[in-house]
């Protein structure tokens, strides 16, 4: 949807949909949305972001800075419909679920180790807090103006069933024990305590030094050697320990599953999420295509009007974006960028995501994860 919201919102900024009486040139103001402001601090939150673990490709151009400022102002405008959306029907965000989420988000980190992260990254406190509630309000909008919109019948998803059959046919798949250690003796015994029962994170405890790992997995993905160490083995029975690049290996193979096709009613709940995401889609553009063209959206000019030296960058043969036909001497002139939409929805990806996962391990938690942007 974020994708979507981008696209069409620059793309109408872009077009003259901004032409307005007079250019926004409040301080600090960007833009107005129905006379709610955009403030120039909450672009450069966005835009800071966005580079924040992305590579360095060097000092950007003035059309460079300007498509990417351009692009996030639209995400804002969007934010701003949306917001003004949720207030209209009584919705919006409160404060105590901003508490609330931001509460869950820190039980993610140990004590102290959030107010550390946001002091190494240099995040501004209230600005990632306005990043986090409208990310609720997103979910809010997705949830109770989009959804109630949509409706998917039997019949359809039965016909898309049909229609997409070889997209629901599951690949035989391996769940097997890896156990590694320095040598061969320990590995041994840390696969014989599996034959007593002992769960993989139990064989970690057990032996300091041992890796354990239960792993369910496609059969065609499993690494060739691997594989063909498995193909050997019968269900509940173990291979010989294995020199490996670093220290030993043993497999155990639990379980062989042979391939089949999902039924019907297996299969429903991946139809139904990716025609769900289809018809979001479109009801978002619906609404989106709606409230832009009922509101009063004023960008800065300096936004949308190309400098003198970018007209000069062009004129010794930079590369140009895509004109648009608004322009002229009284508007903007129109660089537009058109980009890429990932497909509604891979059903393989899906059963990838449910099938294919490590369901013991030797390890646990791990790493902080950073905060939810």
């Amino acid at each position: 949807m974020n994708r979507l919201a981008v696209v069409v919102v620059y793309l109408a900024l872009a077009l003259g949909l901004t032409a307005c009486d007079r250019p926004v040139s409040e301080p600090g103001v960007v833009a107005k949305v129905n006379g709610r402001p955009i403030a120039l601090a909450q672009l450069q939150f966005k835009h800071d972001l966005m580079h924040t673990f992305a590579l360095s490709k060097g000092n950007p151009t003035l059309s460079e800075l300007r498509k990417e400022y351009g692009s996030i102002l639209a995400e804002l405008v969007v934010q701003e419909l949306i917001d003004q959306e949720l207030e209209n029907r009584g919705l919006a965000v409160s404060d105590q679920e901003l508490a609330a989420a931001e509460t869950d988000i820190r039980s993610d980190y140990p004590e102290g180790a959030f107010e550390q992260t946001v002091i190494e990254e240099y995040i501004d406190l209230d600005a990632w807090r306005q990043q986090l509630r409208a990310r609720l309000a997103r979910d809010k909008f997705l949830a109770n103006v989009l959804r109630p919109q949509v409706r998917i019948d039997y019949q359809e998803a039965e016909s898309y069933y049909r229609e997409h059959l070889a997209d629901f046919y599951l690949p035989p798949r391996l769940t097997f024990l890896m156990v590694g250690g320095p040598s061969k003796e320990l590995v041994a015994k840390a696969v014989q305590l599996h034959f007593h029962g002992a769960k993989p994170e139990d064989i970690a405890t057990r032996f300091r030094n041992v890796e354990a790992r239960l792993l369910k997995m496609r059969e065609d993905r499993v690494p060739n050697p691997w594989r063909e160490t498995l193909a050997a083995l019968k269900e509940g029975q173990a291979s010989p320990v294995i020199q490996a690049e670093a220290g030993y290996r043993q497999f155990v193979l639990v379980e062989k599953t042979a391939g089949r096709t999902l039924e019907p009613s297996q299969a429903y709940p991946l139809v139904e999420g990716v025609l769900l995401e289809k018809k979001l889609g479109q009801a978002f553009e619906s609404w989106l295509d709606f409230a832009v063209s009922k509101a009063d959206i004023k960008v800065s000019a300096r936004l949308l009007a190309p400098s003198a030296d970018e007209l000069a960058e062009q004129a010794e043969g930079a590369p140009q974006a895509v004109t648009g036909e608004a322009g002229g001497p009284d508007g903007p002139d129109a660089n537009v960028e058109e980009l890429e939409f990932a497909p509604a929805g891979e059903t393989d990806r899906a059963f990838d995501e449910q099938h294919e996962v490590e369901v013991g391990s030797s390890t646990s938690g791990g790493p902080a994860r950073p905060g939810k942007q």
